[in-house]
């Protein structure tokens, strides 16, 4: 039997018609994000661990600055991909080639483990990271409609909540308690990497991934047409999704930084330090997986999308607010986990979705931009405006103060999601 869609036709037997259905997808699509993050956060706390030994914590905000960059060399380099070849085979060939550097990597951390070799397995993993999540999100927006996404995405994304935390206690569990060493932690990864290209080389062969039709961004314009960085400059909708990140990306880190230093005074001996994180770490997740379980699919089908991206801003004002008149760790810890928590669930959620009813291909190559090299310099920007008030300017802010940041960031985030909502709705009627 042959599918025909707008840009490939896809064959598959007739026994595996039944395993199209949008809730088997589903189970599929949950198991492909296990297994991408349960391979990355092998590869997070090696990559860390080794660059803090070799280089230092200082540097961090260096590599940082270098992942961006390469990002940025890297997207033009992928979009070609992406344009010339079917977007099934680029997913593929990433998890080839991430295979092969891992073995690469890991015997260069046998023959030279010098600092030179663990920036560039740091910048690997940040790049890794990123491009194989947003593939995998590209995929879901290419293969599910509107009404699609707003009942399984809670359920897909999950997959990946779920790996974080099998992946994490999975990996201090191997350094542990077996003879493997850190940098051992890139075969265990490049293990689970080969397992992701054995299951979306069959989901290829049984047609779940076979991209639904969408409307083009404008007039005559689509990312056959034009660069797609060039559309996105011209997209009202596309620059307002871009505004919405950067605003997230930038209160991150004062979030981030609000918890730390508050966890730090609370808890200066290392061992409890330790203790609490991993149980702070823990009930971030399982927290994530309630709200992407039981809160976004409710939020989606009853209210909307624009309402489920209304959901972090307002939480995280919030919190700040009190934060900022009592500093403690409760709400220190309840800013962070409306941060992260509300991040990985009902925002990541309803942010994909806002892709859905663009052209597949400008879905890849938009998000490249978007979502690839936006997230890595939003974020930079977030740690320089830390820095600068904690030591590059004159006048220098208490952790605390940085709440009045956060509030004024989620402000004009809210307003940003309420301006895109008019767009969303005129692209969204004809998907529909």
């Amino acid at each position: 039997m042959i599918i025909q869609t707008k840009n490939r036709s896809v064959e598959f037997f007739g026994r595996y018609i039944s395993l199209r259905t949008p809730g088997f997808r589903a189970l599929f699509m949950f198991a492909n994000f296990w297994l991408i993050i349960m391979a990355i956060y092998q590869l997070k706390p090696a990559s860390r661990s080794l660059f803090i030994g070799a280089v230092g914590a200082d540097g961090l905000p260096y590599v940082w600055i270098g992942g961006a960059l390469t990002m940025g060399l890297f997207i033009p380099f992928y979009n070609r991909l992406v344009a010339r070849f079917s977007r099934l085979h680029v997913v593929m060939g990433s998890c080839l080639a991430t295979c092969v550097l891992l073995v690469f990597f890991r015997v260069l951390f046998i023959v030279h483990a010098g600092p030179s070799v663990s920036v560039l397995f740091y910048l690997l993993v940040d790049l890794m990271s990123v491009i194989l999540v947003e593939q995998f999100w590209s995929l879901c927006n290419s293969i599910y409609n509107i009404d699609e996404g707003k009942r399984w995405y809670g359920l897909v994304g999950t997959g990946g909540l779920a790996g974080g935390m099998v992946g994490g206690a999975m990996a201090g569990f191997l350094i542990k308690h077996t003879f493997l060493i850190t940098a051992d932690l890139t075969l265990v990864a490049g293990g689970f990497i080969f397992l992701l290209f054995l299951l979306t080389w069959f989901m290829g062969v049984c047609g779940i991934y076979c991209e639904v039709d969408g409307p083009e961004i404008g007039p005559g314009r689509s990312a056959r047409d034009e660069g797609a960085l060039r559309i996105i400059v011209g997209s009202p909708y596309l620059l307002l999704l871009a505004g919405i990140l950067f605003l997230a990306q930038l209160a991150s880190p004062l979030v981030e930084y609000q918890f730390l230093k508050t966890v730090a005074v609370s808890y200066p001996e290392q061992e409890m330090r330790t203790a609490f994180l991993s149980m702070f770490f823990s009930l971030l997740g399982f927290f994530s997986i309630v709200v992407n379980l039981g809160i976004t699919p409710l939020v989606h089908r009853y209210a909307g999308i624009i309402p489920g991206l209304l959901v972090q801003p307002l939480v995280m004002s919030f919190f700040s607010l009190f934060f900022y008149g009592a500093p403690t760790l409760f709400f220190a810890s309840a800013s962070k986990i409306s941060d992260r928590g509300l991040s990985n669930s009902i925002n990541r959620a309803s942010r994909e979705q806002l892709y859905v009813p663009i052209d597949p291909v400008l879905i890849y190559q938009a998000k490249a931009w978007i979502d690839m090299f936006g997230f890595r310099v939003f974020k930079v920007a977030g740690s320089l405006l830390i820095l600068a008030f904690t030591g590059w300017l004159p006048v220098t802010l208490g952790v605390s103060q940085f709440s009045v940041f956060t509030i004024l960031i989620c402000a004009v985030w809210i307003a940003l999601v309420l301006g895109l909502q008019r767009y969303y709705r005129s692209l969204a009627a004809p998907a529909a």
